[in-house]
């Protein structure tokens, strides 16, 4: 990211940290965990985001990795006292990617409605698995009883108990997320990645192992959905199969069309107006889903590009012509350079470019 880009990063992050230091009506514990709870939702967008804004791979399967995830935790957290959560975290982490390269392995090499169909099949697997298990709790799930404990050096470092610091930590989880996106995006995977989704054909032409390519796209969104699985877990002490049904994944599909496709802030734009929409509609009536149906409707004909993509649209009308001019000679700072892709053809004997 730009300069400008990353300092309205730092910006938006900072104004969000005063959250739970305002007053009241805003200050309160059901705003801090509203709070939270868009923050863990941005971070799951952010993980589809890289698979279908960025690398063109449309996955209806992606919540069996938030599910996977959050299962991990509430299956290896003591029942009787707080566990690690540096081990948990990890366990969890671990485990998503690790079930997103068993499936990405498998489903790689379809394309298209048959890569959706594949990845659907294989979450719906993961999820019958889990529900009709006596192991994993059924259909009734399970429950974490104490919140994970971070320490360092034997000192208590954060209080996922005190609704604050969990907000925070949540917080700073999603920071860490599109900064390591944003530098990812940015590297020569980032650049490849954004080649295969306009052009695999050219691609792979140039020498590029693109399959390669997508499986690592495919691997780290899903480790990435396992860290907002585990903050998910960690929030709500409770889990159940629903966490890796296709809804979960249709939502999350849901949120990067809100906000647009190809752009980090769409993602935690559109986490952030699905859930906040959701918590509205559902004061107003029960049959909330028909206003969010609606409104997602209305929004996707009159901006195509999403709420971010949307803004960005209008700022640039509004500007002087010249200015217009010499902005369209250039990507937009939220967006890969795609005048940058590495398509140069591959010397002879170079042999395939790795992940």
């Amino acid at each position: 990211m730009k300069t400008p880009v990353v300092w309205s990063w730092i910006a938006a992050f900072a104004m969000l940290a005063l959250l739970p230091l305002l007053p009241e009506p805003i200050g309160t514990p059901f705003h801090i965990e509203l709070g939270a709870k868009v923050a863990i939702m941005a971070i799951f967008a952010l993980s589809l985001q890289l698979l279908v804004g960025y690398t063109g791979l449309v996955s209806l399967g992606h919540a069996a990795f938030f599910g996977f995830a959050a299962y991990t935790v509430a299956l290896l957290a003591p029942s009787s006292d707080a566990g690690n959560g540096w081990l948990l975290l990890g366990a969890a982490v671990g485990a998503s990617t690790l079930l997103a390269l068993l499936i990405g392995s498998l489903v790689m090499r379809t394309r298209g409605i048959y890569f959706i169909m594949v990845t659907l099949a294989f979450a719906q697997l993961v999820y019958f698995i889990v529900h009709d298990t006596r192991y994993f709790g059924g259909s009734d799930g399970t429950y974490i009883y104490f919140k994970p404990e971070f320490t360092l050096m034997g000192w208590p470092l954060v209080d996922l108990d005190q609704p604050r610091q969990f907000y925070w930590f949540t917080l700073a989880m999603l920071a860490l997320t599109v900064g390591s996106l944003a530098l990812l995006l940015r590297s020569r995977l980032g650049h490849a990645l954004v080649g295969i989704k306009h052009n695999e054909q050219r691609m792979r032409a140039a020498g590029y192992a693109t399959t390669a390519y997508k499986l690592a796209s495919f691997v780290i969104g899903g480790a990435f959905a396992g860290l907002a699985g585990f903050l998910y877990a960690a929030q709500h002490g409770y889990v159940n199969p629903e966490l890796l049904s296709w809804h979960k994944s249709g939502d999350a599909l849901l949120m990067v069309i809100l906000g647009g496709l190809g752009s980090l802030a769409g993602a935690v734009v559109g986490a952030a107006s699905f859930v906040l929409l959701a918590e509205w509609f559902q004061d107003l009536t029960k049959h909330w889903q028909l206003l969010m149906g609606s409104f997602i409707i209305g929004l996707v004909a009159l901006l195509p590009q999403g709420i971010a993509g949307g803004v960005v649209h209008l700022c640039r009308r509004r500007t002087p012509s010249s200015l217009r001019h010499a902005e369209s000679a250039r990507p937009h700072p939220d967006d890969i350079d795609k005048q940058a892709l590495p398509l140069s053809p591959a010397p002879p004997g170079a042999g395939s470019h790795q992940a």
